[in-house]
């Protein structure tokens, strides 16, 4: 709770960000109708077409069964980012959710979250003397915990997900929920021994949850110097690709004018053809990264679809090479690195050639 802001009352532990995000979609459509009764209204639910498979798929799955309608607001692509402008201007009356990551997982781009719950608070007023439902307001923070200051009070959201692997915590998560049950509404998805006091059924994990409470104490106590360190190895690793393949020859797809990204986050093409990312990793000797989502690595050499969202061209999001720096990365890491990596194009430059 302390690692966000909150207070011990307004966590609930799930099993990870998944279920903590399928939680918030399921009650915001319960909420709608229970504050709607039995109208045949179809609630609708505004996020960005760049947010986490979890937040993705049960919005479409939930369209293709009629149960829901969700609009997809495009990020621009001058910022990276989904407009506060641009998300309000999908608010319908029959709006009961509008869910925006906090940071995202392939560019690092920081969303407008703060700014965005200050104007729904703001509309949510207008909406109460109108007869309409209040607008539930989420962010996913998986990304963005561990590598920057994170506070619940001060982005004012009603849900914010928590994610310990992200952070170097075991693979388990919570949901804050503002109030669960009182001032926040907060349905549970099971039914079952009545732990986490009902709203999420089930014999909690003791260890694991004991693993986050300590990783989360350490983010806590240490998370300005972890940034510190992250930026500064994020940032040499991106000088040095640059001196080494050139400025011509590499395109560094995370840097957005006005934006700002996370701190460990490097997204970068290395230009020319035949240097498709899943190739050049698979000539490299030392480095291990991902040409996308992490948890997505099964999509064989189509570009990722959050690059393309954020107006990447084809023939370069197709290139592109996912770098990530962590707390213990240091400048000799990213030097052993960017050499593998100026091998790996060598070698497939010659493989094309022979």
């Amino acid at each position: 709770a302390r690692l966000v802001g909150g207070r011990p009352e307004d966590t609930v532990f799930t099993s990870g960000g998944t279920e903590a995000n399928n939680m918030v979609i399921h009650t915001a459509l319960r909420y709608f109708r229970d504050s709607r009764g039995q109208g045949q209204a179809v609630p609708h639910v505004v996020t960005s077409n760049v947010e986490h498979d979890s937040i993705r798929l049960p919005l479409e799955q939930l369209a293709k069964e009629r149960l829901a309608e969700t609009t997809f607001v495009p990020v621009s692509p001058r910022s990276g980012r989904a407009e506060v402008d641009d998300v309000l201007a999908a608010v319908r009356p029959t709006t009961c959710l509008v869910t925006i990551m906090l940071a995202n997982n392939e560019t690092g781009v920081i969303m407008p979250v703060a700014e965005l719950s200050q104007r729904i608070r703001g509309l949510n007023q207008r909406r109460v003397a109108e007869g309409l439902p209040r607008i539930l307001v989420h962010t996913d923070a998986a990304q963005m915990i561990g590598k920057g200051r994170v506070d619940v009070q001060e982005l004012g959201v009603d849900y914010l997900t928590v994610v310990g692997h992200k952070f170097y915590g075991p693979r388990i998560g919570t949901l804050y929920v503002r109030g669960p049950g009182t001032t926040t509404p907060l349905h549970p998805m099971f039914f079952g021994g009545g732990q986490e006091r009902n709203f999420r059924p089930g014999t909690e994990n003791t260890p694991m949850i004991a693993g986050l409470g300590k990783a989360a104490e350490l983010v806590s106590r240490n998370w300005e110097a972890y940034e510190a360190h992250m930026r500064d190895v994020r940032d040499y690793l991106e000088a040095r690709l640059e001196a080494s393949f050139g400025k011509l020859r590499i395109r560094f797809n995370s840097q957005f004018t006005g934006s700002n990204r996370l701190c460990n986050t490097c997204n970068v093409s290395i230009l020319g053809s035949g240097l498709h990312g899943r190739r050049v990793l698979s000539h490299c000797k030392t480095l291990l990264a991902s040409v996308g989502a992490a948890c997505h690595s099964e999509k064989g050499d189509r570009p990722s679809s959050i690059l393309l969202s954020c107006g990447i061209p084809c023939d370069i999001a197709q290139n592109a090479l996912r770098l990530s720096v962590g707390r213990d990365t240091t400048r000799a890491d990213v030097d052993l690195v960017v050499q593998d990596l100026v091998q790996a194009v060598a070698q497939l430059g010659k493989d094309q050639a022979s």
